[in-house]
């Protein structure tokens, strides 16, 4: 898993998080396929590139039927209503989890407030269309991202007055420094609110440390705008995402059992090599020989776990006609493997990932996958094959 740090140069909201992941590298498709089955009517989220200060990033728009930005589709919904659409969507657990514990900081922050149960807190700004996609889209990039850890530099604190659908206030709101007891902060001379209730939640929830674990490895950057102009500061989030620090690669022990056979049927051996592979075997492969008075022959070699040699050398000595196993320790050096979904053309494909040093190296697509929907679309099985490692290449967590 990958770690995560936030630099808030200028701010952090809901939008401005999910702009910084995006710019990571996260598909906005992959994105908006993600958020479809939440039941909040139409919204289309869009990405655009922008610069400010001689920083290039990305700004995010959620634009709503009919709703210009900044005009929030007010439902005024409850607590309770939102964890209902969460649980209700095809979104994955852990998404979900991540997504509620956010919204229950800010139920929860909401409620001593006003003095009621976090269920009866009624949302208004963060119960909006654009602020729920915001921040459920802000957990959906994390678990796609593959972050496992978060860590969040001191947050600025503006100044002034900013307007609350229960009116004016001064900055920042009393929601956002309930949720932000506990976090580092700083105050800065700009007149605006920097932080929001829907950045501080999100910040607050994800925060496993304040600093990246020593020795990760730096990944790449990405920057996320807000939609202010500041005075001294461009209104801007950053994230910075880790490799894991390098770790020795996973090894071990096997044995090695090879026989030459030169009597035997292919079918027979085709047998006993699914029978080795049922019976606990690593792997089995054949070899084409040469053997005594020029005979071809067959070199059977089958890995095997110490445990289970007994087993496997009663089906090679009972399924075969060799008269003998040698047998030998081998050292095996082993890729970390991770399995990752990916969108093709044709739809999706399991792939494996294997990494060495924190690096993805190998991408191999499901067959069983590539199979199925090579027959659903009535095409080759090498195109589907192919568009899966392209789009495994492609994909943030699979490089």
């Amino acid at each position: 898993m990958k770690h995560l740090h936030f630099d808030s140069i200028g701010g952090a909201s809901g939008d401005m998080i999910l702009a910084a992941l995006i710019d990571l590298g996260l598909s906005v498709d992959n994105l908006r396929q993600g958020l479809v089955s939440l039941d909040l009517g139409s919204f289309e989220i869009e990405a655009v590139a922008c610069e400010s200060r001689h920083l290039r990033g990305t700004r995010v728009f959620v634009r709503l039927p009919e709703h210009g930005h900044g005009e929030h589709h007010h439902h005024h919904r409850t607590f309770k209503d939102i964890r209902e659409t969460i649980q209700l969507s095809a979104l994955p657990l852990p998404v979900q989890e991540k997504a509620l514990a956010v919204f229950q900081c800010l139920a929860e922050a909401e409620g001593r407030i006003h003095g009621i149960a976090a269920d009866e807190v009624h949302f208004h700004e963060v119960g909006a269309v654009d602020s729920i996609v915001d921040m459920v889209g802000a957990c959906l990039a994390l678990n796609r991202l593959e972050v496992g850890s978060v860590s969040v530099g001191p947050l600025p604190l503006g100044h002034g007055i900013i307007q609350c659908a229960h009116g004016a206030y001064p900055s920042p709101a009393p929601a956002t420094l309930e949720v932000l007891a506990g976090m580092v902060v700083e105050s800065v001379d700009e007149p605006f609110e920097l932080v929001t209730p829907t950045g501080a939640a999100l910040l607050k929830t994800w925060k496993t440390s304040e600093r990246p674990p020593a020795g990760s490895r730096m990944v790449r950057t990405g920057y996320g705008f807000g939609h202010r102009e500041l005075q001294g500061r461009p209104n801007l989030l950053r994230a910075t995402l880790f490799a894991a620090p390098d770790a020795a690669p996973a090894t071990d022990t096997c044995l090695v059992l090879e026989c030459n056979i030169d009597d035997t049927t292919p079918e027979l051996l085709g047998v006993l090599t699914q029978q080795l592979m049922a019976a606990g075997a690593l792997d089995v492969f054949t070899t084409a020989i040469q053997m005594k008075k020029q005979r071809p022959g067959i070199l059977l070699t089958v890995l095997s776990p110490a445990d289970q040699k007994n087993a496997l050398l009663d089906l090679i000595f009972r399924e075969s006609t060799t008269f003998g196993v040698r047998e030998y320790v081998a050292h095996r050096t082993i890729l970390d493997r991770t399995m990752t979904e990916v969108s093709t053309p044709y739809g999706p494909i399991h792939v494996k990932i294997g990494h060495w040093q924190g690096e993805p190296v190998t991408r191999a697509p499901e067959m069983d996958d590539c199979i199925l929907r090579a027959k659903e679309k009535n095409v080759s099985v090498r195109a589907v094959y192919e568009a899966a490692c392209e789009a495994a290449r492609r994909k943030p967590d699979a490089s």
